[in-house]
């Protein structure tokens, strides 16, 4: 099974911090974003692991190249700084040649997430890990479900319709895999292609049916999109064992 981890962006909401660092070479607890996913990647059933990176791409480079026992090099994005993810993902297009995982740079969580997404199998081609709070905003990237189906994600959704949320975290079979690329193809051919997030082509094959959710509900994850949350992650991955 392969991972890919989309790191392109710089993370502007974190200014200055990100000015000339990637989001994902930002430091907790002596180790960057990017190497507590991996250390945690690590314990998983993963063969490799590649990077798709952008903003920055030397400094990511240079953690990669200093990675011990896990398989990983990176994939640059020259086009990171006109697209959105969307675009990063169809970057990464002929990685997504058979089954894979798919995680956000900015999300970090404790290695039974992941290994709960592996083992959860529910027959759908695409899976996205979700969880439960009492409450949601509008950055959340929200879910609409039917028992485990998924029917809708957006950070648009009618508050009352919400079921979740994604962590920003799924994993495809082979026949996801044909599927999600294909989507890709299809949706890099729109006028707004350029501002279009990876989940509106998820969101697309949920309307199709084939895509369902596996619930972390309890487990440990975070999301680092502004100072706030750069301050709390040092608290969450504080308390994961080695």
């Amino acid at each position: 099974m392969k991972a890919i981890i989309l790191a392109a962006g710089q993370g502007r909401r974190l200014l200055p911090l990100t000015s000339n660092l990637a989001k994902c070479c930002l430091p907790l607890h002596g180790r960057s974003i990017l190497e507590w996913q991996l250390s945690q990647i690590a314990k998983c059933d993963i063969d490799e692991v590649i990077v798709v990176t952008g903003f920055a791409y030397e400094m990511v480079d240079a953690i990669v190249d200093k990675v011990k026992g896990l398989n990983v090099r990176t994939l640059h994005n020259p086009m990171y700084a006109h697209t959105d993810n969307l675009g990063t993902c169809w970057e990464a297009r002929s990685e997504m040649d058979g089954p894979f995982v798919l995680m956000n740079g900015d999300t970090l969580f404790e290695a039974r997430v992941l290994q709960q997404l592996l083992a959860c199998d529910k027959g759908y081609p695409v899976t996205i890990a979700t969880d439960t709070k009492a409450h949601f905003d509008l950055d959340d990237m929200k879910v609409i479900t039917d028992g485990d189906r998924l029917l809708k994600v957006s950070k648009q959704l009618d508050i009352h319709l919400v079921s979740g949320e994604s962590i920003g975290l799924m994993v495809f079979n082979q026949a996801g895999a044909d599927a999600f690329t294909q989507k890709l193809e299809e949706m890099m051919d729109k006028p707004d292609a350029l501002k279009l997030w990876y989940l509106s082509a998820i969101d697309q094959l949920a309307s199709e049916g084939i895509a369902g959710v596996c619930s972390i509900h309890g487990m440990s994850w975070c999301e680092v999109d502004d100072a706030s949350d750069f301050a709390a992650a040092a608290d969450v991955v504080n308390k994961w064992p080695e």
